[in-house]
């Protein structure tokens, strides 16, 4: 660890109040959860990192990158602002290329949640 104290994690919630990341997580099986959830552990108490865990998108949007049993992928998108991590995306992967429809889902979410602190 780097010494200081560690990111909050939030789930991303939309205006209606649901929190789709955390919606999607409950979605998996119990190992995928805790294999994802042990990722973003590490995020939140090791942040800033690289690959091969965090790849980083855009400014300001980073994906943690999991990888689940019988070979599938996972892919969280994130943003932080100050200590704090915004959990906005998540899917899993099916090709090796991002589909254009799920970053855009995490660059929408991310510029909403970002308008909440400016």
């Amino acid at each position: 660890m780097n010494g200081s104290p560690p990111n909050s994690v939030v789930f991303f919630r939309n205006e209606n109040g649901r929190e789709p990341v955390r919606e999607w997580l409950k979605t998996l099986d119990r190992d995928d959860r805790k294999k994802i959830g042990e990722d973003i552990k590490v995020v939140q108490f090791r942040w800033p990192l690289g690959m091969p865990l965090v790849r980083k998108i855009d400014p300001d949007l980073w994906e943690v990158r999991s990888r689940l049993s019988q070979g599938r992928i996972a892919r969280v998108f994130f943003t932080v602002h100050l200590q704090e991590i915004a959990l906005l995306h998540g899917f899993i992967k099916k090709s090796q290329k991002t589909p254009a429809n799920e970053l855009k889902t995490a660059r929408v979410r991310k510029d909403l949640w970002q308008q909440g602190w400016q």
